[in-house]
Formats: C-alpha cells, sequence, structure tokens
C-alpha cells in the first residue's frame, strides 16, 4: 500500500479497535486485507471531510465502511442533494451537491436502511441532519429525504432537493 496512506491505515485501526460494536465478529486482518488503493483513496476523502469511516455490519451481514461521525460530517454541508437540483436553482446556488460529491469519490449516499441501521449502534446527527438517497418517485417531484435523530427517535424528512442548510449534510458508505 501506499505509504501516503499509513497514517489513515493507523487511524482506520485505531477506530475499528475503539469501537468492536459496529462490527461484531469481524477482525482487522479481514478487513485490511480487502483495502485497495480505490479503497483507501475514497477513505481517505471520508476521513479528510469529517465522516469517520468505521466498519459496520449490516442485518444481512454485508459490511461496509460507514461515516460515522457523531453529527453530520462538517466538510460536506450546505449542499443541495443532487446536481438536477443545483442545475435548477437560480439565485444563490451552494457550492455542490450531496449525490455528485459522493459519486466523484467513489462512495455513496446512505439508503433509510443504513441510516436507520447507524443509528441503533450509536447516537447520531443529534443537531444535524444528512441527506439520505431518495426514491426515484420522490426525486421526480423535486423532493430529496433526509434524516436526524431527536427525542430518542429517527426521523425521516423531506425537502425541495435544491435546498440546502449549514447543519444538513450526508452520510456516505463504501462496499467491499
Amino acid at each position: 500500500m501506499p505509504k501516503e496512506y499509513e497514517d489513515l491505515r493507523k487511524t482506520l485501526h485505531d477506530r475499528f479497535t475503539r469501537y468492536p460494536d459496529r462490527h461484531p465478529a469481524l477482525t482487522w486482518s479481514t478487513v485490511e486485507a480487502e483495502l485497495t488503493d480505490d479503497h483507501l483513496r475514497a477513505l481517505d476523502w471520508m476521513e479528510q471531510t469529517g465522516g469517520e469511516p468505521d466498519v459496520v455490519v449490516m442485518p444481512d451481514g454485508q459490511w461496509l465502511y460507514v461515516d460515522c461521525a457523531e453529527e453530520s460530517p462538517t466538510g460536506r454541508r450546505s449542499l443541495c442533494y443532487d446536481n438536477e437540483a443545483l442545475e435548477k436553482r437560480k439565485k444563490n446556488k451552494p457550492l455542490g451537491s450531496a449525490v455528485a460529491t459522493a459519486s466523484e469519490y467513489g462512495v455513496a449516499v446512505l439508503t433509510e436502511d443504513h441510516y436507520r441501521h447507524l443509528q441503533t449502534i450509536g447516537a447520531f446527527d443529534l443537531k444535524t441532519s444528512s441527506w439520505i438517497e431518495t426514491p426515484e418517485s420522490i426525486r421526480i417531484q423535486g423532493g430529496a429525504l433526509f434524516c436526524d435523530r431527536r427525542y430518542g427517535n429517527v426521523f425521516t424528512y423531506h425537502n425541495g432537493a435544491d435546498s440546502y442548510y449549514a447543519n444538513r449534510g450526508f452520510r456516505t458508505y463504501l462496499t467491499f
């Protein structure tokens, strides 16, 4: 593996060790053996933008790297949902969109199922919210979905896909 990722690998290993409940019965050597240069580039971006990626085992046994930062990643806020919404926005355009930015770095925006599972292993987005993958039936009507955790519950909401807020970002995942 390239020397440039040595610090990242140490960070990922330390986080993996610190939060064993996120990936029961999975060993670091198993995870490490799957890491490619492309994975490390994507994970480096996730880390640099405040995502604090860690391995999360899903209910079906699949394991993913998921943004596990307490709040929606700081380096990925104030973006509208996708490029279609960005292009339609006439005034006060944000710098980009969640879906396009994720795609550019080889990751994807969390689905609602991913988001809800993440909330079973910790309390995330207590002060922020995160865009989630939106069904086409909602998207064609101009809407997009986001989630947060308030009052001990996980909520899914809708907003115009072209909206953006300082406290709304997006969480991503990386598959192997």
